[in-house]
């Protein structure tokens, strides 16, 4: 009975470790979750609205589940992105339509993070902003040509997951309703005014770039050409792999806006400045909160602003039905036209917490030319064969791609008004 009770102890360690050779790019997408852009959104929804805007998150992130894993299976099945794949099997005007305002959103996500990278550069050495938004993108080419990113990603992703977990920590030290808390997460509001702030939760948390991103890096491992049984292994576990790396996003993301809630909005104080989060943090790291937030919102600006220039190579190379390649002319001029349209932006931006903001605004008003694209890729079985989404998958994803359109309606008729 020993050497059965070892055989199956055995089989259990192996299980687990082919289990971790298949995860993995659903959590190297989730550091969209702790970006500049989250922080700001968040910080903006917790102070101004208290724990109303809760909801918000924790549609946000149903959503983001549903799509990330629609991309994924979609890599996981063909072997393309979603941008080779648009461009192969798209006419050309919705093919323009798509991967023209993907750039956008590219280069929008990559404002917000530049724009934090430099908060953390200014408060760490008074570096002006625009000097510290330049260093970051050169900072951010230079990762991407010289690949030291790959060596670095796992010591960013996890002193960033730090400061976000901090956040985590900080609710049980916090003065936290957590009767309103529970309310605002599965009782959707709007109160006045707020519509702006919800759409720039929903793009800062479904960002455009990563479901782009997301696809790449599952294609770029071409499990497509290893048989059916591999792609059948690899979608059962990609689904567990995204689960859990958005789950923690939506901990992370809740922990923050709660944080702003009982910090700032109890006391009446609308927050406009990065900087002052560093009131969040005073109860867990004291007078050394300023230095470890400028820190956190460093490393997040600069890791972030990476994957938001590969997303952009990924989306121009995918418009010629190439992957991503560092070493491809078609890839490098994507990361320059996202980097250098996020620098021009924000040469222009007369505020960098609203423009950070808005940068976000402007995402979840792309989301559509996203996600309607995508269903029909994965919905098609000139696409996906066998594999293609079936009655009930459809229907799941038409009804996301009809919220996502209804919320961006309500926010131009908001705006109209």
């Amino acid at each position: 009975m020993n050497w059965l009770s070892h055989i199956g102890k055995q089989a259990s360690r192996l299980a687990s470790l082919e289990l971790f050779r298949y995860i993995g790019p659903g959590f190297f997408v989730t550091v969209g979750f702790i970006d500049p852009g989250n922080w700001v959104t968040n910080v903006a929804a917790g102070s101004q609205f208290g724990y109303s805007l809760l909801w918000v998150v924790t549609l946000s992130t149903v959503i983001l589940i549903v799509v990330q894993h629609n991309a994924a299976h979609l890599g996981i099945v063909t072997g393309l992105c979603l941008s080779e794949a648009a461009s192969k099997f798209f006419k050309p005007w919705l093919r323009i339509l798509m991967l023209g305002s993907a750039m956008l959103a590219c280069a929008a996500t990559a404002l917000a993070e530049l724009l934090g990278a430099a908060i953390g550069l200014n408060m760490l050495t008074g570096l002006p902003l625009l000097v510290g938004a330049v260093f970051s993108a050169v900072f951010s080419v230079w990762m991407l040509y010289s690949k030291n990113y790959q060596r670095l990603e796992k010591w960013i992703m996890g002193f960033v997951s730090l400061i976000g977990l901090a956040f985590v920590f900080e609710i049980w030290l916090a003065d936290v309703s957590w009767v309103q808390s529970f309310s605002g997460w599965v009782t959707p509001s709007i109160p006045l005014g707020a519509m702006t702030v919800i759409m720039g939760v929903l793009g800062a948390v479904v960002m455009p770039h990563n479901i782009f991103l997301h696809s790449e890096v599952i294609q770029s491992r071409q499990w497509n050409e290893q048989g059916d049984d591999v792609i059948k292994k690899q979608l059962k576990y990609e689904f567990f792999d995204t689960l859990t790396g958005m789950g923690a996003g939506w901990a992370i993301n809740s922990a923050m806006i709660i944080m702003a809630a009982a910090v700032f909005y109890n006391k009446g104080i609308v927050v406009t400045d990065l900087p002052q989060v560093t009131m969040t943090l005073e109860p867990l790291f004291g007078k050394a909160s300023a230095t470890v937030f400028a820190f956190g919102l460093l490393f997040a600006g600069l890791s972030s602003s990476v994957t938001a220039a590969m997303a952009g190579g990924s989306v121009f190379a995918g418009i010629f039905i190439e992957p991503f390649d560092i070493n491809d002319a078609h890839s490098r001029t994507g990361i320059v036209v996202t980097l250098l349209g996020a620098l021009i932006a924000i040469f222009l931006l007369p505020d960098p917490f609203t423009g950070i903001l808005w940068s976000q605004i402007a995402l979840s008003l792309q989301l559509p030319l996203t996600i309607i694209p995508l269903i029909l890729l994965t919905s098609s079985r000139t696409v996906m064969g066998v594999y293609a989404n079936r009655l009930l998958g459809a229907a799941v994803l038409w009804i996301t791609g009809a919220i996502v359109i209804g919320l961006n309606v309500m926010l131009l008729v908001d705006m109209a008004r």
